[in-house]
């Protein structure tokens, strides 16, 4: 305290500042308590925050900042909170009812995002969430920190939109457990941003939601959120702890074994060190027995000149060598089977460790095996709850959209027919008013052409009847003039007959000039045709443009009454189209009962998987019971076959000590 007064005193100093006497008297009344900074309710001006700045960022001492109703303004709070960014000590800082606002939201989310060491942060009763644009910056801050654990905006002002800023900010950042939101304005679109970042988000355990128009459903959807995020970490922990416990008594298994593998070297070794000496001991025997043979040979070869009479000593000899010799084969194979029976017992009892060992290691493996399915299971029925409350909130956001979509829709439809049946009155009277207009129009140049036409026909009627007149006339003249020929010819062929030879000449004549007539006759008949097609043929002209005047007057007809019936026709798909939308709404009013159906039955689902999830959770207690019991078991088992190493080991070294101290060498002796 002493050191923080006067490092207070030396700045204010060397900055020409006055320094505020009720500041100093309050650090004298230890409201600076080791570690702990609090200046609440102090009016602190711009140079005072500018000197604590100094102060905390020279002097990083202090665990502990309450700042809470200082009266700071936006310039002391952005330079006081400057001091602190590079802080490494403090780790609680409070700024309750300091009125900041926009600067102080960009400033803190400089702070969050710099500083490495802040773990609770209070701003309870400031207006942070005024401009959502700065208040971004601060949830941006949120979301690169890695250390703040709880966080308190109760009455900032936090709107929808704040609200979606910070379930972004809660999206990416894994640290922040607890998090206070109460008498805020959130509402119902806050509620969702904030459920659809908790179902990304599995750090955060605690959520105030109080006082802020936010739907009972939403808030049920948040507090499971939050339950499930306790409840994964506290699971979370439970794992580690038990993973902590069974890799401590697999290591204590694997010094136990260490140590028993080791003991059981040690007792090969003595064994084979004890096996050694006996043979080291029957060795020398064999060399002592050898000797006495070799003696006995030179006391044979000595005595042979008195084979005769010690014949009964040699035979005598001969069956104690006999005899030693067979002892000496039955102490081979004695040995030999002793060693077989000493190395077959090795091995079992390696086989035995070996099993042993393999069947721990495996109901080690079956353990974790079974800590993983587990785990596994816990995971799974985790996602499960997770994807069924998304398809819950899903279900829930589509039934609104789809009833909001329906009445604006609905409402849209209104309009159009509204809109429709204008329009279409309108292009009815404008379709009328042109229709008699263009049957008027019509009627007047069918009218006039009509008279035309009529006059033309006329005129032409007048031609044909002088043409037919020109044509009865030439006919009948060339009908004369042909029966006159022909009585001329008559009358010439019976003169000819008469007067062959006289006036066959100028009959030839007569004939030639008739016929030059009659050809010029011909000729003038071909034109009189000639003219009657042209004439014909005009007046087929003027049929064709008759009929196709009347064709005219026919489509124009047509098409008036097209015109009419498009406009019917576009009346009856209006018709059509309102009866369609209406089939829509009714369908999608069913989908929406079915919708529901589902939500109620997804509802029952979901509470069917939280009683199966406790269910898994009690099973999974009964679990670690068994495991617990068959770790107790499994200690049993290794103390139970310590004890039956230490009987063996105890009764392999008897059984070895009487072979050496009882065998039959040691029983007989040397001979």
């Amino acid at each position: 305290m002493e050191d923080f007064r006067r490092t207070y005193l030396q700045l204010c100093q060397e900055g020409g500042l006055d320094p505020q006497e009720s500041l100093l008297v309050q650090i004298q009344q230890n409201r600076v308590q080791g570690t702990r900074l609090d200046l609440s309710g102090q009016n602190l001006t711009l140079e005072t925050c500018s000197v604590l700045a100094r102060v905390l960022q020279r002097d990083q001492v202090f665990t502990e900042v309450l700042l809470s109703d200082c009266m700071l303004s936006e310039e002391g709070a952005k330079v006081l909170l400057s001091g602190l960014m590079d802080n490494q000590t403090v780790k609680t800082l409070n700024l309750k009812g300091n009125n900041l606002r926009s600067g102080g939201a960009e400033v803190l989310g400089k702070l969050l995002s710099r500083n490495r060491t802040l773990q609770r942060l209070l701003l309870e009763w400031n207006g942070l969430g005024v401009l959502e644009e700065t208040f971004s910056l601060l949830c941006d801050g949120l979301a690169c920190n890695s250390v703040l654990t709880r966080l308190d905006l109760r009455n900032n002002q936090v709107s929808h939109q704040g609200a979606v800023e910070l379930g972004l900010a809660l999206r990416r950042n894994t640290a922040l457990q607890e998090l206070d939101l109460r008498w805020n304005n959130v509402g119902l679109l806050g509620g969702r941003a904030l459920l659809e970042a908790l179902n990304q988000n599995q750090s955060l355990v605690q959520l105030e939601m109080a006082g802020n128009n936010v739907p009972s459903d939403t808030m049920r959807a948040l507090e499971q959120a939050a339950g499930h995020n306790s409840d994964r970490r506290s699971v979370q922990r439970e794992n580690r702890s038990r993973s902590l416990v069974l890799s401590k008594e697999i290591q204590t298994l694997r010094e136990e074994k260490g140590r028993q593998f080791l003991s059981l070297m040690e007792t090969i070794d003595r064994q084979r060190d004890d096996m050694g000496r006996s043979s080291r001991s029957t060795s020398i025997h064999m060399g002592q027995l050898q000797e006495a043979l070799n003696e006995r040979k030179s006391a044979v070869n000595s005595l042979t000149a008195k084979l005769q009479m010690a014949e009964a000593a040699l035979a005598l000899s001969e069956q104690k060598n006999q005899s030693l010799g067979e002892l000496l084969t039955r102490e081979k194979e004695e040995k030999e089977e002793q060693k077989e029976t000493q190395s077959r017992l090795r091995s079992k009892d390696q086989e035995d460790a070996a099993n042993r060992e393999g069947k721990l290691l495996r109901e080690i493996h079956n353990l974790t095996e079974n800590n993983g399915q587990l785990r596994n299971k816990a995971e799974e029925l985790e996602i499960r709850s997770k994807s069924q409350q998304q398809q819950i909130f899903e279900l829930k956001q589509e039934v609104t959209n789809s009833t909001a979509e329906l009445k604006m829709r609905l409402a849209q439809a209104e309009d159009r027919l509204e809109s429709e049946k204008r329009r279409s009155k309108q292009a009815l009277e404008d379709v009328d008013g042109l229709r008699q207009k263009e049957v008027e129009h019509l009627n007047r140049h069918l009218q006039e052409s009509e008279r035309v036409l009529q006059e033309r026909i006329f005129k032409l009627e007048g031609q044909r009847l002088q043409l037919e007149e020109e044509l009865s006339r030439t006919k009948a003249a060339a009908v004369t003039e042909r029966a006159e020929a022909e009585e001329e010819l008559g009358r010439v062929r019976a003169q000819a007959r008469l007067q062959e030879q006289e006036q066959q000449a100028a009959a030839e004549e007569k004939l030639r000039s008739q016929r030059c007539r009659f050809q010029e006759l011909q000729l003038q008949n071909n034109q009189q045709k000639q003219n009657i097609n042209d004439l014909q043929a005009r007046i087929s002209r003027q049929n064709n443009e008759t009929d196709a005047l009347r064709r005219r007057h026919e489509e124009l007809q047509q098409e008036l009454a097209g015109k009419d019936q498009e406009q019917l026709a576009a009346v009856s798909r209006a018709k059509l189209e309102l009866q369609e939308q209406l089939a829509q709404l009714q369908a999608e009013t069913a989908a929406q009962a079915v919708l529901r159906s589902k939500v109620s039955a997804l509802e029952r689902e979901l509470r069917g998987l939280s009683s199966d999830h406790q269910e898994a959770l009690l099973d999974q207690q009964s679990q670690r019971k068994s495991l617990q019991e068959k770790l107790r078991l499994k200690e049993l088992e290794i103390q139970r076959m310590k004890e039956d190493q230490n009987q063996r080991g105890a009764l392999l070294q008897g059984a070895v000590l009487a072979y050496v101290q009882g065998g039959p060498l040691g029983a007989h002796g040397p001979p």
